[in-house]
């Protein structure tokens, strides 16, 4: 039985307490979250980290989160009141939304109903998860634009650009997965990683889907909106207390909602790794939710290395990487995995399939041949011209200078 005639079957009790199973799971794993990211960073940089509230510092994060709530809420006078409120909201409700379609176990016994952890299974899941996202940005903007004041409004218009132009990228980086699954549904796309998961079949989307989830959450090294050198806070300079901690919240939630879904799409969802399916059936089957858990932290950990490793982009650098290169190579790739797929379903011969992924590499290390040369080429010539070399970020021009009148 597929997971779509399972949770059909599901009474409305069931239905309540997954989901508020689900809300806690994702508020409890964000106190976790905090808590690992300062140890984790305080490790890389031979520090000792939160270590004093609880064993090992555990309840660092839950106390931090009760100050904030107990902290003055304070409004701006130049703020729009309802929409000041409202924007934060519209930020954390929207993060717990995409847990909906996203199955966090195999087929379990949950109290005397076979079900799977997972609210719904809609036929285009993937898009609603990429709709819920969309929605989410208008809390960023609405934040600036709200606060009546001009350092919150320039940070919401930079935030906004970046997770828009991201999530482009990571849009596209999903229809090498639907041609290979032909579904959009998680629960079939799961169900087509039985035999490979599709971070080796589709590596360079996993690849392009990484780097866009690492701009779409605003996470360093692409956290632009809160480049304190420049924006002090970015969107949210204005909030405090509760509303930011919403915030906060969301943020969190968000880097788990994007490892979730990175779970799903690539790493077999919470299917066992090669060779270990016979753990499946454990406890019950809820022993797929540890591994479920497991490929989550893995990619949880990658957003803490990156940000104790790289330093931040520049503004400019981060827009060009995503429009031009993000994007076009995205674009190459799906014409790729389609060509493959087409041949593959009219039967081609493995020779032909093979020739053909063989002219794909061997036209891509061309082209990188050909811009390398190239580039250094214009980097000889502007040497021995005398020329300064054109720089990468834009230069406003100097302002002439008029001679007074004698």
């Amino acid at each position: 039985m597929s997971n779509s005639s399972l949770l059909l079957d599901d009474p409305g009790w069931v239905i309540a307490l997954k989901g508020l199973l689900i809300f806690v799971l994702c508020v409890v794993l964000t106190l976790l979250s905090v808590w690992g990211e300062r140890r984790i960073v305080a490790r890389m940089q031979m520090r000792l980290g939160p270590n004093r509230v609880g064993p090992f510092g555990i309840v660092q994060a839950l106390a931090d989160g009760v100050k904030l709530a107990l902290k003055e809420d304070i409004i701006p006078k130049a703020a729009d009141r309802a929409v000041f409120i409202l924007a934060p909201i519209i930020s954390a409700t929207t993060c717990f939304m995409a847990f909906a379609v996203i199955p966090m176990t195999g087929k379990v016994n949950f109290f005397g109903e076979e079900t799977v952890m997972q609210l719904t299974d809609l036929p285009v899941g993937v898009l609603y998860v990429l709709a819920t996202a969309s929605i989410g940005v208008y809390g960023i903007v609405l934040a600036g634009w709200s606060s009546g004041s001009t350092y919150p409004l320039l940070g919401g218009l930079r935030s906004s650009a970046q997770v828009i132009s991201y999530e482009i990228a990571m849009g596209l980086s999903f229809v090498g997965v639907f041609i290979y699954a032909g579904s959009m549904s998680t629960g079939d796309i799961i169900a087509s990683q039985s035999t490979w998961w599709n971070v080796v079949v589709l590596f360079p989307s996993f690849a392009i889907y990484v780097i866009s989830m690492v701009g779409e959450t605003n996470r360093a090294p692409f956290d632009l909106a809160e480049a304190e050198g420049e924006l002090v806070g970015g969107f949210h300079t204005e909030y405090s207390s509760l509303k930011f901690a919403l915030f906060f919240l969301a943020e969190y939630v968000n880097i788990i909602a994007v490892s979730a879904l990175a779970t799903t799409l690539f790493l077999g969802g919470p299917s066992a790794p090669p060779g270990l399916g016979f753990t499946s059936d454990w406890l019950g089957g809820w022993f797929s939710f540890i591994w479920f858990f497991l490929k989550v932290f893995g990619f949880f950990f990658f957003f803490v290395w990156l940000r104790g490793t790289l330093p931040r982009l520049r503004y400019d650098q981060f827009m060009k990487f995503g429009w031009k290169v993000l994007i076009p190579v995205n674009v190459a790739w799906i014409l790729v995995v389609a060509t493959l797929r087409l041949m593959t379903q009219q039967g081609a011969s493995q020779f032909m399939i093979a020739a053909f992924t063989g002219g794909v590499v061997l036209a891509v290390l061309f082209a990188m041949s050909v811009y390398d040369s190239t580039k250094k080429k214009a980097e000889e010539r502007s040497r021995y011209v005398g020329e300064m070399p054109e720089p990468s970020f834009p230069v406003p021009a100097l302002p002439s200078i008029k001679k007074a009148d004698e």
